[in-house]
């Protein structure tokens, strides 16, 4: 198969960005990159990446990737975009935000002729660098084709559900079980700890179990030594919260256990521990069940 030739443009250069930009360019594509902040576009420059005065200066580019925190941001940076005189044929976002702001994005570039995919990724910046992130994608059949080679350059894996906002709820359907997932876990161990159990003896048990994922087994060390440098901060996990849980009240399906998550990381959040690593939920829980002061 020939390699795909598109002048690609990146916009949004924090952690999960440049692992994602990274990837494209040690593929071999040119790239162009922007950020507000410019120095954060270093690492990428230093890769052979072009950096852009200004975001509308990614016009030029047949593809943007982009990649930022929050729902407003995104309908701002696409905004810049499509004002400049040049526009790309398609903008690919690959950030986690709300479905309405999405669709009001989707709706704005559709007024300028410009192609619009949602494709979220799964994934924390060491593992999309090493290859292992996932993409979800929703947007119209021909551009989900445009995109895939480059996504799949990224990723492992980049499926497609559906032509408008569907690949939103997917991925917050998937924070909120790494949520979920993550506080049942902490739960169980801080019980074995609480009985006696020194956490690493229970850790090298559990992950020898049918019950144990790649992702568990990854992070044990982290829970052991309690290294709570973030991979996704415990303020991203509200967000993605906060979110899902908006997205389930408005179509009317309970979720009962991921409410009662969301407490717990209001509550971590509440004590101080909001730039840290998500399973820095284990100091809440700790301190509830008494190992902690």
């Amino acid at each position: 198969m020939t390699a795909p030739t598109h002048r690609l443009g990146w916009l949004g250069t924090g952690r999960m960005g440049v692992a994602m930009a990274s990837r494209l360019l040690a593929a071999g594509n040119e790239l162009t990159v922007w950020n507000r902040t410019r120095a954060k576009t270093a690492p990428l420059a230093d890769a052979g990446a072009r950096v852009a005065d200004a975001a509308g200066d990614l016009g030029v580019c047949d593809i943007v990737f982009m990649c930022v925190s929050a729902s407003a941001d995104l309908i701002e940076v696409v905004e810049l975009l499509v004002a400049a005189n040049a526009r790309p044929d398609l903008i690919v976002d690959c950030s986690t935000v709300s479905a309405q702001a999405s669709a009001q994005v989707r709706s704005r570039t559709a007024e300028v002729g410009v192609g619009f995919l949602a494709a979220p990724v799964s994934g924390n910046p060491a593992m999309v660098s090493a290859g292992d992130g996932s993409f979800v994608a929703s947007g119209p059949e021909d551009a989900f084709a445009l995109a895939r080679p480059y996504l799949e350059q990224i990723g492992r894996s980049a499926v497609r559900v559906g032509e408008a906002e569907q690949s939103r709820l997917v991925k917050l359907c998937h924070n909120l079980f790494l949520g979920v997932v993550a506080q049942a876990w902490i739960e169980v161990t801080t019980l074995a700890e609480k009985g006696g159990v020194p956490r690493a003896d229970f850790l090298e048990f559990l992950n020898g179990t049918v019950l144990a994922s790649d992702w568990i087994r990854r992070r044990s060390a982290d829970l052991i030594t309690e290294n709570w440098s973030p991979t996704f901060t415990m303020a991203l996990l509200r967000k993605d919260f906060d979110l899902g849980l908006g997205e389930a009240r408005a179509v009317g399906s309970p979720m009962q256990l991921a409410a009662t998550v969301h407490e717990q990381i209001q509550s971590a959040i509440g004590a101080g521990l909001t730039e840290h690593d998500f399973l820095a939920l284990y100091l809440e829980q700790a301190r509830a069940a008494g190992l902690r002061g």
